[in-house]
């Protein structure tokens, strides 16, 4: 996720003070709690992956729970399911955007301090070396059962409903995806099955709600595909601050918090009016991990990891750049750091003594030695990749011609998005497969 810090910027501060009416934190305490009291809402969240979001509403909600947002500020939608941050005024370079107070912040921590000793088994069942997005899962499930008495009724009638992330996926769908994207959707559905059996633990949930697939599913999905972690490592939801749709490595807006928590999101550059306000929230050189963990195919990533698998990647090859640096070009180029990690592996078939001096090579930067191997094993590289380049796209090939036979939507609607995204890949593969018979020749 996308990574948040905690910066000096005295002179941001003071723009946004111009800009928005920042109280003390005992005043907006004192505030908030008064309009959270008052408010006056439905009753229940219906989660059905049909249920329309309540977008009206959330406006009030925020403006009478203390989030600020600058004049012209807008959730904006194509089709009527996917609401995203415009603004219907030009908005120039580091303006403030959206303030979101401390108190409405749902946090990994705060949400841990709240259940206290409660969590503490399910800590344990978990075996995950991070628990804040656990707390959070739980923190959405104990809101969902306030119903409309949680301060954050409006804001999470807003979420969607519907998703096509890798938790949300079927056996089906995972049997349509070629073995690196299926790996990468079949880690989230184990993640959230981890979720639900730590439950067990958990005394403050009622047994409806921990045995409700449907409720737990979109529960996991609002903390996944929403959450930001800043630079202390907790884990963060913000509310309307949460609505800047991604799109490649583009970062119109930026996000910091102050001494108080409090969230400000400010332009990074000048926007025109009706553009999308976005942020880049995930690897933009990986489509297939973007559609596990956020459900979408992120068409604008110039690049695409070569969804070369290391079965027992060892530290060395990881130096080398594997895996977020092993990348194919959507023109059909191939990186530095392909060929070095395939080189690396086929010089452990032939001699353990000439991988070893090939990585300490590497390490020291001795482009000349380097390339030697290169140009010595090239022969081997070239075909071992070419064999892995062919196996791939022979995979789709087939995927294609089952899923032809198999075009279901009614019963899989996230059907449609896979066979993009397998068109996808086989464009950028079938590129990189004839620079490979090129070379080759």
């Amino acid at each position: 996720m996308l990574m948040i810090s905690f910066l000096p910027l005295p002179l941001l501060l003071a723009a946004c003070s111009s800009a928005f009416q920042i109280t003390t934190q005992r005043q907006r305490r004192t505030a908030v709690n008064t309009k959270l009291n008052s408010y006056t809402l439905q009753s229940t969240i219906d989660i059905k992956e049909n249920a329309p979001r309540d977008i009206a509403t959330v406006y009030d909600w925020a403006a009478n729970y203390g989030i600020q947002t600058i004049p012209g500020f807008e959730l904006s939608t194509q089709d009527g399911y996917d609401y995203y941050a415009t603004s219907s005024q030009d908005i120039p370079v580091e303006t403030p955007i959206v303030y979101v107070p401390n108190e409405l912040i749902l946090t990994g921590n705060k949400a841990r301090l709240e259940f206290g000793t409660d969590v503490s088994a399910a800590e344990r069942s978990l075996k995950l070396s991070d628990h804040g997005s656990f707390y959070l899962f739980l923190k959405i499930l104990k809101e969902y059962e306030l119903g409309s008495d949680s301060y954050w009724y409006s804001w999470l009638n807003s979420l969607p409903r519907y998703y096509s992330t890798g938790s949300a996926m079927t056996q089906f769908c995972f049997s349509c995806l070629p073995p690196y994207a299926a790996k990468q959707t079949q880690q989230e559905k184990s993640r959230l099955k981890r979720f639900e059996l730590a439950l067990d633990e958990i005394p403050f949930l009622s047994e409806e709600t921990k045995s409700n697939e449907e409720l737990l599913l979109w529960a996991y999905n609002v903390v996944h595909t929403r959450y930001h972690e800043n630079s202390f490592g907790d884990y963060c939801l913000l509310p309307m601050a949460d609505y800047f749709n991604h799109y490649g490595d583009t970062n119109d807006v930026y996000i910091t918090f102050d001494a108080d928590g409090n969230c400000y999101a400010n332009s990074l550059q000048d926007v025109r009016a009706g553009q999308p306000l976005r942020m880049c929230l995930c690897d933009p050189t990986n489509p297939s991990q973007t559609l596990a963990k956020f459900g979408f195919l992120d068409e604008s990533s110039p690049t695409t990891y070569c969804k070369w698998i290391a079965e027992d990647p060892s530290s060395e090859i990881a130096q080398m750049g594997y895996p977020s640096k092993m990348l194919f070009d959507n023109n059909g180029g191939i990186s530095t750091e392909v060929w070095d990690v395939i080189l690396y592996t086929e010089l452990g078939k032939v001699s353990l003594e000439q991988q070893h001096a090939f990585f300490q090579a590497f390490i020291q930067g001795d482009e000349q030695t380097k390339s030697n191997y290169h140009n010595q094993y090239f022969p081997q590289t070239l075909a071992a990749l070419q064999q892995h380049v062919d196996y791939i796209l022979n995979e789709l090939d087939e995927l294609s011609v089952w899923q032809s036979t198999k075009l279901d939507t009614g019963n899989h609607p996230r059907l449609p998005l896979i066979m993009k995204h397998n068109d996808f890949v086989k464009n950028t593969f079938s590129l990189v497969q004839q620079s490979l018979r090129n070379m080759s020749s």
